[in-house]
C-alpha cells in the first residue's frame, strides 16, 4: 500500500492511495468462506457450495465493501497523521471501471483544507453591547399583573365596563363548540358590546363573528377556529352567559409581597418595583448577550478575510446530501452557507487558541447551576448536592440535551473570552426600544 499527498494549493490537496491486491485478499476470501458456509444455492446442500462459484457470484462486491472500509481506514489516519484541517469531506475522484481483479488499484480524494489566518479582534469600528433597562410603564404593568394574580373574582348580574364574561359559543353548522371568557375592551364592534352590556348570568344571545374581536388571535383562543378559516363566513354565533366576574385587584401591602416573594423579602412598593425592576433587567441579559455573540460573530466575519477553497466546497455540497444537487443549486446553498464556515473557523481557532474546549467537570457544574436556577423557580430553594449530582447523571444519559447544555457552556466561555479581549460601546435603552433597532434590520 501506498499513499502520497499533492498539493494543489494552499486549500486543495489531492491524496493517492495504491492498494495492492495483497493488502485485501485475504479479508475477501474470508468474507467469502464465510458466505460459502451460509449459502443456499440450488442444486447445493448448505455449507458444501464449491468456492469458485462463490467467488463468480460474490467476488466483486465483496472486495468493493473491503477495498472501502480500508481506504476509510487508511485516509483518516492519514489525515490525522498529517495534521489536516478539513473543510467537508474526502470526494472521490470516479472513475468509468476498476478492474477489481488487477494486482494494482489506484483511488484518488480530492480534500479541502481550512485556511489558516491570523485572528484580528478589534478595528476602529466597536460593537454595541445593549444595557437593557425596565422602564417605568413595564415595572408598572408587573405591579398590575401580580396585583390582578392575587386579587379575587366577585361575582356580577350585569356588565358594565371592566367584568369578565364567561360564555358558551355555539355553531352547529361550523362545528363550533367553546367556553370562553374575555372582556369587554377585547370586543370590536360597538353594536357587539352594546348588546352584551344588557346580557345577565342566563342570558342567551347571537353574536355575529364578523368584526368580532379586535385580536385575530383571539378568534382561535376563544371559538376555537382562525380568523383565517372564519373571516368570510359571516358566521352566527349562539351565545349563553354562563358567569359574570369582576376582578378585585389585591392591595399593595405586605400580605401581597409575601404571597408574591418569599415572605419578609419585600416590605414597601418601593422595594418591589425594585425588585420587579432587578429581575426584568436579568431576563434581558439573555436576549442582550445573544444579540452580542451574534453581532460580535458578524463583525469579527467582516474584519477577518481568508480564502475559502470554494469549488472544491460548492462540489462537496452537490454531492453531501440524501439527493444530490445540480451545480447552481449547490452555488446557491454555499452562498447562504459560507457565513457560517467562515463563523466556524473564527470560532474554533478562538477555542483552540485559548483552550475553551468544555471539560467534563465545568459541563457538570454548569448543568448543576442550570438545575438549581430551575428548582429555585418552582420553590425549592435549597436542593441537596446528590440530589443535583442525580438529576445532572440522568441528563448526561441523553446526547441531544448533553449537547444542547454543552453548547450553552460554550457560548458563555466564548462571551467571556470576547469581554476580556475586546471593548464596546455600550448602549441603554428600554426593551422596546431595543427590540426596534436591534432587530429592525431583520424585519
Amino acid at each position: 500500500m501506498k499513499i502520497t499527498r499533492k498539493d494543489k494549493d494552499s486549500l486543495n490537496t489531492t491524496v493517492l492511495i495504491s492498494l495492492n491486491k495483497d493488502d485485501f485478499a485475504d479479508k475477501v476470501l474470508k468474507v467469502l468462506k464465510d458466505y460459502q458456509k451460509k449459502a443456499n444455492i440450488p442444486g447445493f446442500r448448505k455449507g458444501h457450495v464449491p468456492i469458485g462459484l462463490v467467488k463468480k457470484q460474490y467476488e466483486n462486491s465483496v472486495t468493493a465493501d473491503e477495498v472501502n472500509k480500508i481506504l476509510q481506514e487508511k485516509l483518516t489516519q492519514f489525515i490525522k497523521d498529517e495534521k489536516l484541517e478539513v473543510l467537508g469531506n474526502p470526494l472521490p475522484k470516479l472513475k468509468k471501471e476498476l478492474d477489481w481483479k488487477s494486482k494494482e488499484i489506484s483511488f484518488e480524494f480530492e480534500i479541502g483544507l481550512a485556511p489558516q489566518f491570523h485572528l484580528n479582534l478589534k478595528s476602529k469600528k466597536q460593537v454595541s453591547s445593549y444595557k437593557i433597562e425596565a422602564d417605568s410603564n413595564m415595572i408598572n404593568e408587573q405591579v398590575l399583573y401580580l396585583q390582578k394574580q392575587y386579587g379575587k373574582l366577585e361575582s356580577k348580574i350585569e356588565i358594565k365596563k371592566d367584568e369578565q364574561i364567561i360564555v358558551e359559543f355555539n355553531n352547529t353548522d361550523a362545528g363550533i363548540n367553546q367556553s370562553a371568557t374575555f372582556e369587554l375592551n377585547q370586543i370590536k364592534n360597538k353594536k357587539t358590546i352594546s348588546v352584551l352590556k344588557s346580557c345577565k348570568v342566563g342570558s342567551k344571545i347571537e353574536l355575529p363573528t364578523k368584526d368580532l374581536f379586535k385580536s385575530e388571535s383571539d378568534y382561535l383562543r376563544l371559538i376555537g377556529k382562525s380568523y383565517e378559516e372564519i373571516k368570510g363566513l359571516n358566521l352566527t354565533l349562539e351565545t349563553s352567559v354562563k358567569e359574570i366576574n369582576l376582578l378585585i385587584l389585591s392591595e399593595l401591602n405586605q400580605e401581597l409581597f409575601d404571597k408574591a416573594y418569599q415572605p419578609g423579602q419585600i416590605k414597601s412598593i418601593n422595594e418591589l418595583k425594585s425588585r420587579i425592576k432587578n429581575d426584568m433587567e436579568k431576563q434581558f441579559e439573555s436576549q442582550s448577550e445573544q444579540k452580542l455573540l451574534n453581532d460580535i460573530s458578524e463583525y469579527l466575519i467582516s474584519i477577518n478575510k481568508f480564502d475559502l477553497p470554494k469549488e472544491f466546497l460548492i462540489k462537496w455540497l452537490q454531492n453531501s446530501g440524501e439527493k444530490p444537487l445540480t451545480e447552481d443549486q449547490a452555488r446557491e446553498e454555499y452562498i447562504r452557507a459560507e457565513k457560517g464556515i467562515r463563523h466556524q473557523l473564527i470560532e474554533g481557532k478562538i477555542i483552540q487558541s485559548n483552550n475553551l474546549e468544555v471539560k467534563f467537570e465545568d459541563l457538570k457544574s454548569f448543568a448543576k447551576d442550570l438545575i438549581k436556577s430551575q428548582m429555585t423557580q418552582y420553590g425549592q430553594l435549597n436542593p441537596e448536592e446528590k440530589e443535583l449530582d442525580k438529576i445532572a447523571a440522568r441528563i448526561f444519559t441523553n446526547k441531544e440535551e448533553t449537547k444542547k447544555i454543552s453548547d450553552q457552556l460554550m457560548s458563555k466561555n466564548i462571551l467571556e473570552f470576547y469581554k476580556k479581549n475586546m471593548s464596546f460601546k455600550i448602549k441603554k435603552m428600554n426593551f422596546d426600544s431595543f427590540v426596534k433597532e436591534a432587530y429592525s434590520s431583520a424585519q
